[in-house]
């Protein structure tokens, strides 16, 4: 190791920074966070941290660095623009055996600052010894996608339990096995959720009578579009911890690949006439693999309470006693329409947006026509690729007209990506030419005028759209 990550306490105790520029003030600002004593030393001071010395934040010293600033001092930041000034603060302090950093010289630190990963009392210190920050900070932010907001509230809840804990299970074989089942169960989620007072009784009970074959857990979770950048944190934190998951036919196998790599996978999806596995019994599973103490993740493209069936899934959990999750995820219309440049709303051309399920049921599409093709709207058409031909006509008929704006967007988000763009009129004839696949989406309405000078896909779609 070039150094030894270590935590300072340095709650009350002063803390020295020689320049008064913006360097200066970021440096400031972490200190403050733990509790230091800032003092501030410079001949100027730029206004931030004129701010915080009339807020009697820090105190400032407005004159050149003298050696007998740093008595008392147990850290020392130099942050000036004068080179000879730095190695002045850097040389006197380390012959103080007194911590020093300079800010971008790591030749002349004694320490570096690392970047911070803060979920207090929970901290991650990332550091490349000075030789690429950037690096660091990315790192940083990596980390900060895949920890849990609430994560220092449930260590703050361990640390009272400790005690207790201790007492109840002295093998610390047991403590370790019983701390885990807290950190990685229920009572973590409840935490994660911002339910402190249940995840508190629930650890009580946890320890006071330990369950054989504790409850496990169901996860609804929204897999977006397509595109697995568009998961939200919470998404993918369930996703790294189930021990099984059901998916659907709509979730894309780069949004299933970050799944928990051992995880048990079980494929549940339905195409139209074609349903192998049932909802009845998709339901049954989940409640049974439930009571076996799983963590299931029941995974759904798009959001699972737009036409995903969510709602009777945490139905039927609910009946059985089963506790679950429900994380929402990015609806096709908002991903798809997005990647095509296509805004479902738009003041010149629509006030509101319907969501419509577009498949037929025994070759009937029974919607209520007049009603969709009244102005100001945009229709956005689910699972409509067979029904394409009737909902452009019905639509045409109703009073939409048949040179309205529409357009399909085929495996909308991913790379595969293809947008047909026309008017109710030839929009059937240009997809079918295409040979267009599900999944699609269909979106009608002025706003896909907008499509040409709104996209940003990046490629996807480039050369490949029925309209260029």
């Amino acid at each position: 190791m070039d150094y030894l990550p270590l935590f300072h306490n340095i709650q009350g105790r002063k803390c020295l920074i020689v320049g008064g520029g913006e360097t200066a003030l970021r440096k400031v600002r972490p200190l403050l966070e733990a509790g230091a004593r800032v003092q501030v030393v410079a001949p100027e001071i730029r206004q931030g941290l004129r701010e915080l010395a009339d807020r009697g934040k820090i105190q400032v010293s407005h004159k050149r660095f003298h050696p007998n600033d740093l008595a008392g001092a147990v850290l020392v930041i130099a942050a000036t623009d004068e080179g000879a000034v730095n190695e002045q603060v850097s040389r006197w302090a380390r012959e103080r055996n007194i911590p020093v950093n300079v800010v971008d010289n790591p030749a002349l630190c004694s320490v570096i600052f690392p970047s911070i990963v803060d979920r207090s009392p929970v901290q991650i210190a990332i550091s490349t010894g000075g030789s690429g920050p950037v690096l660091a900070r990315m790192l940083r932010g990596r980390l900060e996608s895949l920890l849990p907001a609430n994560l220092g509230r449930l260590a703050r809840l361990a640390e009272r339990f400790r005690p207790r804990v201790k007492e109840k299970i002295p093998a610390e074989n047991g403590r370790r096995a019983f701390w885990e089942g807290i950190f990685e169960g229920p009572v973590a989620e409840l935490v994660y959720s911002g339910r402190d007072g249940e995840a508190e009784a629930a650890l009580a009970k946890a320890l006071e009578a330990p369950d054989p074959q504790p409850l496990g857990e169901v996860y609804l979770v929204g897999g977006g579009p397509g595109d697995p950048d568009l998961l939200t944190f919470r998404a993918l934190r369930l996703m790294q911890q189930a021990d099984i998951v059901l998916y659907d036919r709509l979730v894309s196998k780069a949004v299933l690949d970050l799944v928990r790599r051992d995880a048990e996978r079980i494929y549940v999806g339905k195409t139209a006439g074609d349903h192998p596995v049932t909802q009845d019994n998709i339901n049954r599973k989940l409640v049974e693999y439930a009571r076996e103490g799983k963590r299931v993740l029941r995974l759904k493209g798009g959001d699972p309470f737009i036409f995903g069936r969510g709602g009777e899934e945490i139905e039927h959990l609910a009946e059985h006693g089963i506790p679950f999750q429900v994380v929402p995820g990015i609806t096709a219309a908002s991903g798809c329409a997005s990647y095509a440049g296509i805004p479902l709303t738009h003041r010149d051309h629509a006030q509101s947006v319907r969501f419509i399920a577009g498949h037929r049921r025994d070759d009937e599409l029974n919607l209520p026509w007049r009603e969709l093709a009244a102005p100001g709207q945009t229709l956005v058409f689910y699972m409509g690729l067979n029904g394409l031909e009737t909902i452009c006509r019905e639509l045409a008929a109703a009073g939409m007209g048949a040179t309205m704006p529409a357009a399909l967007i085929e495996k909308g988000t991913s790379p595969r990506q293809r947008v047909f763009v026309g008017t109710l009129a030839d929009l059937p004839e240009k997809v079918r030419e295409g040979q267009a696949k599900a999944p699609t989406l269909i979106i009608v309405g002025t706003v896909v005028s907008l499509h040409h000078r709104l996209r940003w896909f990046g490629g996807a779609d480039e050369g490949k759209q029925s309209d260029d």
